[in-house]
């Protein structure tokens, strides 16, 4: 995927096709808008929505000849076919992701929140992080990079370069917790985050929530979005308190 946005304008026929049938057909100056991940745009002079439009396409053929010209976009049934008349511009500009601000990358550039990411805009260093966390306005004292406050059984923030301050890491230094065999739980990351005996081999998945108090069974209980649980989604005892 190539970090540009193509924008090409003119005035052009325009062609969507569904199952070989042609469901619409436009004619008209229009800006042409082609993504880095290849989704082609059709707008016009009206409104915020696209005259026509096909979202990452499997396929898009670009070519030009002395009459101008041509985008064929192709997605399974689907097509999108851009042809100019007259051509008013076709030009490369550099596109990143937007977000909120979350602080500077070492190179200056600014980090942005993106979904599951933090990205730079300038060099496009990023960092996988969890939906569910908050970044923070505080920057790592080891490295100056963004710093997440993470729910995991308890509430812990670490750098979101989990080669830096792992998750994993900061929630076993917090917990003091108990399995039902009378060994101490430790944390283990392996897809997602578990809480795991050593001892008798238990593992529970860590739901997204903070402790409160014990359930029956002896594991602590975990207040979540929904309500209070134990650590084992599958057990049924009531917690003994909240």
């Amino acid at each position: 995927m190539q970090d540009a946005i193509r924008v090409l304008a003119g005035e052009c026929a325009v062609r969507y096709e569904n199952d070989a049938s042609t469901d619409r057909v436009l004619r008209g100056d229009v800006v042409v808008v082609v993504k880095p991940d290849d989704t082609v745009l059709v707008h016009d002079a009206d409104g915020y929505q696209p005259a026509a439009w096909l979202t990452r396409p499997g396929v898009v053929r670009y070519t030009r000849d002395a009459s101008g010209f041509r985008i064929d976009a192709a997605d399974g049934d689907e097509r999108l076919v851009v042809e100019s008349a007259t051509e008013h511009g076709d030009a490369h500009y550099p596109v990143s992701p937007a977000g909120p601000p979350v602080g500077r990358c070492e190179c200056g550039g600014a980090f942005v929140r993106d979904g599951g990411r933090v990205v730079c805009v300038d060099c496009r260093d990023q960092y996988s992080i969890p939906r569910d966390v908050a970044v923070v306005d505080d920057a790592c004292a080891a490295c100056g990079l963004p710093r997440i406050r993470v729910a995991r059984g308890v509430t812990v923030t670490a750098c979101v370069d989990r080669d830096c301050e792992p998750i994993a890491a900061a929630v076993a230094d917090a917990i003091d917790w108990t399995c039902r065999c009378g060994a101490a739980l430790g944390v283990a990351s392996e897809r997602g985050l578990h809480a795991a005996c050593e001892s008798c081999g238990a593992r529970f998945r860590l739901p997204h929530g903070t402790t409160a108090g014990d359930c029956g069974c002896g594991l602590p209980a975990i207040r979540t979005a929904t309500g209070v649980r134990c650590l084992d989604g599958d057990c049924e005892r009531a917690p003994q308190s909240l």
